[in-house]
């Protein structure tokens, strides 16, 4: 009996081993040959604004064995995919969760011309909210109509923007952070610095943050029929507490509950009241919509999001190594005709920067290069895009910051008083121990250091000259490491056009001589088992922000960027911004 049960255990096991196995392969072998969904008539397209579209398709690889973990789709699937909608006999309108906003001004500005050019089909766009944010309003007020719960809220508070400065952190710390800086606006170092923003960099963000909210209220204006300084007025006094004072004051149509919201896009459709409503989320629309553009020739379109650092990188960042190749591929493609460019970085290492920036040079030469700007393009963002034939930006992109900074930490004072740890060595040459952490720089290694962030200053404002048919002496005037939006981008001809990714698509065609044609997208999608083995590599992040929330985890990142910073001269956007 004893071995009996042994051997029917074994052979249960292995059982239970190879009918696992041959479910796993099967699914796997179904990766690419799904069948395209049905998306039936009278259907309504949802757009949750409360989901990020970044860049690039997030792929879920668990939306093999789990119908609800679906991709997000990127920014210019989103886009595609509305317009497709526009002509879509299956389509009937669009519905709108505008509880919050996880998409940044310019990719805002984009989905909401996407959503009024829907409306150019005569279809219907309904939104409604619980909470309806700022970020989610200047979506919403695309639509035909816009609700409320009555139990919500409606925020018109304005813009403001927060810093965050860890000094006396790392004054307790006994830390100093010897700071190397080229171009009075660059405030990137302030956090570590200062205790509050400078005159200069107070300046800079009062102006593009202006510029933001001015462009919100121009919009909300053309939406509403209010005329601005009325919009501006209610939130200065306040006026906007509960959903009916957004009734009242006519910036939104009314509030009503879920339910009648539905009962609503019900009447729309012709559905009886106990009827389904045909919802198919975006998400889902990106497997039953043939949104692609095909044609005999090829563009490429390359997606430049993250921080930008030395080496291969991640999937997260801009990893010099790998983008130059991608450009290199693309470039010496005879099949492809032109290349896009998007970039939406707030920079980072000033020689990876330095290192793309030559790449697209070279591809310039032999076809057109198109650069289209997304939410941020700044300081190594930019630097990578100047050289370009031609760049678009949106108004509320935040660009510029043409300035170079670097950060040699010493931790003596820690080390020795904190910790009691020191240190002692011998070396063969005066400054071959330049830079290390457990002791300051002296004068000289200082002058040393200062020298090399000029000298990439000065090569950052050559590269802005050379692609932007200026002479260095102007590029100076607009540089010093200030920040401007996209509007004033323009008028000081740090970029050509204002216009979305499309807009950039179209020129790079139009360059290249090419009317039918499909685009080549890179980084190209990774195998399923990679994605799969990522997805497990970033669970801990993901458990970190969960445990810390948004707002606490963002201050972890920017605690971790300064590690990142240290040693290399950098090219990057100030530290981040919270803007409510």
């Amino acid at each position: 009996m004893f071995f009996a049960s042994c051997l029917g255990t074994v052979v249960g096991l292995i059982i239970l081993f190879f009918s696992g196995f041959f479910l796993i392969a099967g699914a796997i072998s179904s990766i690419g040959s799904k069948d395209n969904i049905d998306v039936p008539k009278s259907s309504v397209l949802t757009l949750d604004l409360g989901q990020h579209f970044a860049e690039r398709m997030k792929s879920n690889p668990m939306g093999v064995f789990n119908a609800e973990e679906t991709d997000v789709p990127g920014l210019y699937d989103v886009l595609r995919m509305i317009k497709h909608a526009k002509d879509d006999k299956n389509i009937s309108g669009i519905y709108i969760e505008a509880d919050g906003n996880a998409n940044g001004f310019a990719a805002s500005e984009e989905i909401r011309n996407a959503v009024i050019d829907f409306k150019k089909s005569k279809k219907f766009v309904l939104a409604y909210g619980d909470n309806i944010s700022q970020g989610a309003y200047y979506i919403a007020s695309a639509a035909d109509r816009i609700y409320a719960n009555p139990a919500g809220s409606v925020d018109w508070s304005g813009y403001s923007m927060d810093m965050l400065f860890i000094k006396g952190t790392l004054e307790k710390l006994k830390i100093e952070p010897q700071i190397f800086y080229a171009g009075k606006f660059k405030s990137a170092t302030e956090p570590l610095r200062t205790t509050q923003m400078t005159p200069e960099n107070k300046l800079q963000s009062r102006e593009w943050l202006g510029d933001l909210y001015n462009f919100f209220l121009v919009k909300s204006s053309e939406s509403r029929k209010i005329d601005t300084a009325t919009l501006h007025n209610l939130a200065n006094a306040g006026a906007i507490q509960t959903p009916q004072d957004a009734v009242t004051h006519k910036l939104i149509d009314a509030t009503k509950y879920d339910d009648e919201v539905k009962d609503e896009i019900k009447k729309k459709l012709g559905v009886e009241k106990k009827g389904k409503i045909n919802f198919i989320s975006i998400n889902k629309y990106a497997d039953g919509a043939d949104f692609r553009q095909t044609g005999r020739d090829r563009i490429a379109l390359i997606y430049a999001e993250g921080n930008i650092v030395d080496g291969a990188g991640t999937k997260d960042n801009i990893g010099s190594d790998k983008f130059v190749k991608l450009v290199r591929k693309a470039r010496l493609d005879k099949a492809i005709k032109a290349i896009v460019f998007r970039v939406n970085s707030g920079g980072g290492s000033a020689l990876a920067s330095e290192n793309i920036w030559r790449e697209l040079t070279l591809a310039k030469a032999e076809k057109p290069v198109v650069v289209s700007f997304g939410d941020v393009a700044a300081s190594g963002g930019y630097y990578i895009a100047a050289g370009a034939d031609s760049i678009f930006a949106s108004p509320n992109t935040i660009t510029g910051s043409i300035g170079v900074f670097g950060i040699v930490p010493n931790m003596q004072g820690f080390f020795n008083e904190k910790l009691g740890i020191t240190f002692d060595g011998v070396k063969t040459a005066t400054y071959a121990d330049a830079g290390a952490i457990h002791r300051p720089l002296n004068e000289t290694e200082k002058k040393f250091v200062q020298s090399a962030i000029d000298r990439i200053y000065l090569q950052f404002k050559q590269r802005v000259a050379q692609g932007r048919k200026m002479n260095v002496g102007d590029v100076d005037s607009i540089a010093q490491g200030r920040v401007w939006s996209g509007e004033d981008a323009l008028r000081l001809k740090l970029v050509d056009k204002i216009g979305g990714l499309q807009m950039a698509v179209d020129c790079a065609a139009r360059m290249a001589k090419v009317s039918k044609y499909r685009l080549r997208e890179y980084p190209e999608k990774g195998q399923w088992l990679d994605e799969l083995l990522g997805r497990a590599s970033n669970t801990p992040e993901a458990n970190i922000r969960q445990q810390l929330g948004e707002d606490q985890f963002q201050i972890y990142q920017q605690m971790l960027m300064v590690k990142e910073m240290c040693n290399i001269p950098q090219a990057r956007l100030p530290f981040q911004y919270f803007i409510h």
